[in-house]
């Protein structure tokens, strides 16, 4: 990230933290801080860099800058303590003055400081909002994502890992929120142990990629779009319940496209394809009656016919 619009030079700033370094478990929080500074920076029209490692890739590398190339250091958010990578940042750019912005020092203020400004989140000194609150990021829908366990009653033809790798690949070029659900109460690494938590969690999807039959179920029953994927190739229990319920967001894996599924991803999330959720719901429930009323009807005694002549049986024995 750089404003080059804005020029370079001895004013130039250089915006670092956590997100600068690799592995050094930069998070969300970070990343709407860093962009809140850069904002305020924008706004001042300071010319600055931001230094980022992988994943992150909208800056410079820190391995890259000649640090001479900047007069100011601004650290962003985190922790902050007298210790690597630390340090070797503050011998690097030694000559830079050094600005700290929403960090939480690990050290005393009277001990250890070696900012020219330091506007903390937290420290010896004072407590101030986490500069979070001020950030702004782009929402985007969130998809929960049920993936059956291999099947192996189904032999040659199960093919989960096919069907669970294009999943993965649709999501990577969607921009969505993925939560991982699982349906099997008996064994739950979330610690969902009734159906009532499980179908929380669904209702509240925009929309649901599930190669299990109860993901895709559970999903309509609450007016959330299923995108599913029978992992059997030609089909099994998932596809057969699709057709049976009228529901047109069904692939099997050996017809899986990528394209294919990134559409269906996308009408998944359009409203009308909402609406039909619902309906099709609405319609397995009206059409489960009947399933009710047999049930009901084999347990139900058949009246025994009239004889003429016969007496009804009573439970209360006649009166004097």
């Amino acid at each position: 990230m750089t404003n080059v619009e804005h020029g370079a030079g001895g004013g130039r700033a250089l915006v670092v933290g956590w997100f600068s370094f690799p592995a050094m478990g930069a998070t969300a929080g970070d990343i709407l801080a860093r962009d809140v500074v850069c904002e305020w920076l924008n706004e001042a029209r300071i010319p600055y860099d931001v230094a980022v490692a992988v994943p992150f890739l909208d800056g410079v590398s820190l391995e890259d800058v000649n640090p001479h190339n900047y007069s100011r250091l601004v650290f962003v958010c985190g922790p902050f303590g007298n210790g690597p990578p630390i340090t070797g940042l503050l011998s690097a750019f030694a000559h830079c003055e050094l600005i700290g912005v929403d960090v939480s020092m690990l050290d005393p203020i009277g001990k250890w400081n070696p900012f020219s400004l330091l506007l903390e989140r937290d420290s010896s000194r004072t407590v101030a909002p986490d500069l979070a609150f001020a950030g702004q990021s782009e929402s985007v829908p969130v998809v929960g994502v049920l993936k059956v366990h291999h099947q192996k009653e189904y032999g040659h033809r199960a093919r989960h890992d096919d069907a669970n790798r294009a999943i993965d690949r649709m999501l990577a070029r969607t921009p969505v929120a993925r939560v991982p659900i699982e349906t099997r109460l008996d064994t739950n690494d979330a610690g969902h142990h009734s159906a009532g938590q499980v179908e929380s969690l669904i209702a509240r999807m925009d929309a649901v990629v599930t190669t299990r039959l109860h993901g895709c179920v559970l999903a309509l029953k609450h007016g959330v779009p299923p995108i599913a994927i029978d992992p059997i190739a030609g089909g099994a229990k998932v596809r057969r319940q699709c057709e049976a319920i009228g529901w047109e967001l069904i692939f099997t894996v050996d017809e899986l496209d990528d394209d294919l599924l990134l559409a269906a991803m996308h009408q998944a999330l359009d409203p009308q394809t909402r609406e039909r959720a619902r309906a099709c719901a609405d319609d397995a429930i009206r059409r489960l009656q009947s399933v009710r009323t047999a049930f009901q009807d084999w347990f139900t005694p058949l009246p025994v016919p009239f004889k003429p002549g016969s007496v009804p049986s009573t439970d209360h024995p006649a009166e004097p």
